[in-house]
């Protein structure tokens, strides 16, 4: 078994990740670390347990740590907020520890691999013979749209993609957004999302695509709906883009992690779908769901929905933290 050390595990990201390792068939998490507020206190008393499931036995009583080198673990997993990641992740990797990370502060450093090991897990190799390192998974949003404009820019070249977000609630991390704010509204900004989402997408596709978007958060509680206009190179037909989707798998040592999904892609037909409420568990949260699939002239159209705590934070992670293991570079 490797050991984990979860940073941020108070955190809904941290929460997910706590449920998620849940008899994991690799890991086992020995250290539980939080912010000074948290530190010190059993993790029952400390953590606001906001997973619909029941709260892990071996959690409860485990005492909170600061996010801090030492620490009794092998591996870190982060879901720290940035601020604290821009700090503590660092400290880790020259401690010679490492770290496998949801946040985002490091995601563009040049040896920094971003990846979707569906999409691009050779990116992992760029960490071999480092004791300490990070991983990082992308963006939340950008992470399922990944997924989905992989096999459309393998088989048509994307050239240029609009992008307009309906992103949860959860991903604000909780207490989240203002009641009042987001009752009855829709919010038009999300600081630093706008520009993340097309620096990373282009990192992980090693592509130079044009793209534009703006994001919104609504009030739904998990589920980042992306509503996309695509340009290829070769304007393909509604058929051929869902027998690309539909087609698409992970390499056989990605589909063989544990946390992989059977269908890394569901493309759904019904007029109405994907909604957040009825697709973002398809796969254990961790299948993109496309629809409404359709030519607007020149443009390609289609919604993509993603988990945005699961696909989008801890269970990327995870299935990044697998990846690691099976290719020797961890454990």
């Amino acid at each position: 078994m490797i050991r984990v050390g979860i940073l941020g595990a108070t955190g809904m990201v941290g929460q997910q990740l706590v449920r998620l390792l849940e008899g994991h068939p690799w890991f086992r998490v020995t250290a539980l670390a939080a912010s000074e507020r948290s530190q010190g206190r059993p993790y029952a008393e400390a953590c606001g347990w906001r997973m619909t499931t029941a709260m892990p036995a071996w959690a409860v009583a485990m005492p909170v740590v600061p996010p801090a080198p030492p620490l009794d673990c092998d591996i870190v997993l982060s879901g720290l907020p940035a601020d604290s990641a821009r700090v503590a992740e660092p400290a880790f990797v020259a401690a010679g520890v490492p770290v496998i990370t949801n946040s985002s502060p490091h995601r563009m450093d040049q040896d920094v691999p971003l990846v979707v090991p569906e999409v691009n897990a050779d990116a992992v190799s760029a960490v071999k013979g480092r004791r300490g390192f990070i991983v990082a998974n992308p963006n939340c949003t950008a992470a399922g749209i990944a997924v989905a404009l992989a096999p459309l820019h393998v088989a048509f070249g994307v050239e240029e993609v609009l992008a307009a977000t309906m992103q949860a609630l959860s991903g604000a991390g909780f207490p989240g957004v203002a009641s009042l704010d987001v009752t009855d509204n829709v919010l038009p900004y999300i600081a630093g999302e706008e520009e993340k989402i097309p620096r990373e997408l282009n990192k992980i596709l090693g592509a130079s695509m044009t793209m534009s978007v703006q994001c919104h958060r609504v009030s739904v509680r998990d589920g980042h709906l992306a509503a996309l206009w695509i340009k290829c190179a070769q304007q393909p037909s509604v058929g051929a883009v869902k027998d690309a989707l539909r087609s698409f798998r992970a390499s056989a040592e990605v589909a063989a992690l544990p946390s992989a999904p059977a269908e890394s892609i569901v493309v759904r037909d019904e007029p109405d779908r994907p909604q957040p409420v009825l697709d973002r568990d398809a796969g254990n949260g961790m299948a993109v769901t496309v629809g409404r699939i359709m030519t607007d002239g020149a443009w390609l159209r289609l919604l993509v929905l993603s988990h945005n705590t699961v696909r989008g934070a801890a269970g990327a992670a995870i299935l990044n933290a697998e990846l690691l293991k099976a290719r020797g570079l961890i454990g």
